[in-house]
């Protein structure tokens, strides 16, 4: 069978050539940032906006990261927290949403009116400082960890999913002899990988973003934040005194060589690095139809 080609449209090209535009409006600023930080000291001032290419390329921007005393600590404590907390939330959340989702469940609407309430309502940051300081947690990850574990939001989505599988493959697993926790893992979440992937990136996301939180209740040492805090002070605020000025612990002669700007690329560009792998492998699941492998009715 012969294929048949599709004509493309005038319209159809005009409008490529305004989405190409708009990616490159977004795609060049990064490539730049990149560039500036793999150049020396002595290149990456002059280079201008448009210069995505390194001149004279020198690995010390990220030797100084890499080597830094208060920034390699918080890079690996946002790792843990993004870790631990995605787990977390996924857990809850999908435990949530097939309980939620089940017919057979008691007082589901007084349920779902509680979470819906929570969500419109929420009572605040005082209290929530308040309960964190009284349990103990100051200073430790898992304040940041807990304080976020269920997005009702998201748990409604997910609970949407959860909803598209047919009762009918859960009542054929139950008369088979399996339990509900064998159906939710061995049945149910096969069969919502589109969901459960998106779910967990848009969790993973906000962990690694995380901020506001973590500078406040993970103030004990310079040490305990996560790099976002140290990112909002070096970038934004300008803040070279408390990051940069370790001079006196480490290797002053190559702290000297380093240009404040492309310094601060190179910090971006390794809290943006890690984020950025996780999309090629959620978007695969895009693609797949939520019911891709079972059984249709």
């Amino acid at each position: 069978m012969a294929l048949v080609r599709r004509k493309i449209t005038a319209g159809q090209i005009l409008l490529m050539l305004i989405l190409g535009a708009l990616s490159l409006t977004m795609i060049v600023p990064l490539l730049n940032i990149l560039a500036k930080s793999l150049s020396s000291s002595r290149a990456s001032p002059s280079m201008g906006g448009l210069i995505i290419w390194p001149r004279e390329f020198d690995f010390i921007n990220y030797r100084i990261v890499f080597r830094h005393p208060i920034l390699m600590p918080a890079l690996w404590n946002s790792v843990i927290i993004t870790v631990v907390g995605t787990f977390i939330n996924m857990f809850l959340t999908t435990t949530a949403a097939y309980a939620l989702t089940r017919p057979q469940l008691a007082l589901k609407k007084p349920i779902m009116v509680f979470l819906i309430f929570m969500m419109l309502f929420n009572p605040g940051l005082v209290p929530e400082y308040l309960l964190i300081q009284r349990i103990g947690l100051m200073g430790s990850k898992w304040s940041v960890i807990l304080v976020t574990a269920v997005n009702v939001y998201y748990l409604i989505i997910m609970m949407r999913y959860f909803e598209q599988v047919p009762q009918s493959i859960s009542e054929a697993a139950r008369i088979d002899g399996a339990g509900h926790w064998r159906m939710l893992v061995s049945i149910v979440l096969p069969l919502v990988k589109s969901g459960a992937a998106t779910i967990s990136m848009f969790y993973a996301v906000i962990r690694w973003n995380e901020y506001f939180k973590a500078s406040i209740y993970l103030t004990r040492k310079s040490t305990d934040t996560v790099l976002q805090v140290i990112l909002r002070q070096f970038v934004v605020l300008g803040d070279t005194i408390s990051i940069l000025g370790q001079q006196n612990i480490w290797d002053y002669n190559v702290f000297a060589r380093a240009d404040y700007n492309a310094l601060k690329g190179a910090t971006i560009m390794v809290a943006m690095i890690p984020i950025l792998l996780l999309y090629p492998l959620v978007l695969k699941f895009y693609t797949k139809d939520v019911m891709g492998g079972g059984i249709k009715e």
